[in-house]
């Protein structure tokens, strides 16, 4: 007789639930299409992500990161930024917190 494996969070569900207990409200994953570009803008939450395959650029001011698998990126509310996604596209996981 085998013994029934406890349930095992996955990665996403861990990021999840450490954003959750931070204070962050919402937590998904956001995938873009091959050379995506979204000029600059804001977003009425501040956001904490990482990056789960694929690569993007994003920039803020006169700064461009580069951004890679395992590569983690965080913006406060209204802060304007443009960002750009590999030939691959990209996927993030991203919590926004919406409350002040």
């Amino acid at each position: 007789m085998t013994a029934a494996m406890p349930d095992t969070p996955t990665d996403f569900q861990r990021f999840q639930q450490a954003a959750l207990a931070r204070g962050f409200d919402e937590v998904t994953e956001r995938r873009w299409a091959p050379d995506t570009v979204l000029d600059t803008h804001t977003h009425p939450f501040a956001v904490e992500a990482v990056v789960v395959q694929g690569e993007m650029w994003l920039s803020c001011g006169d700064e461009t990161r580069h951004l890679r698998p395992g590569d983690r990126f965080e913006l406060a509310r209204e802060v304007p930024h443009a960002e750009r996604y590999g030939a691959e596209g990209v996927t993030y996981w991203v919590a926004r917190r919406h409350a002040g």
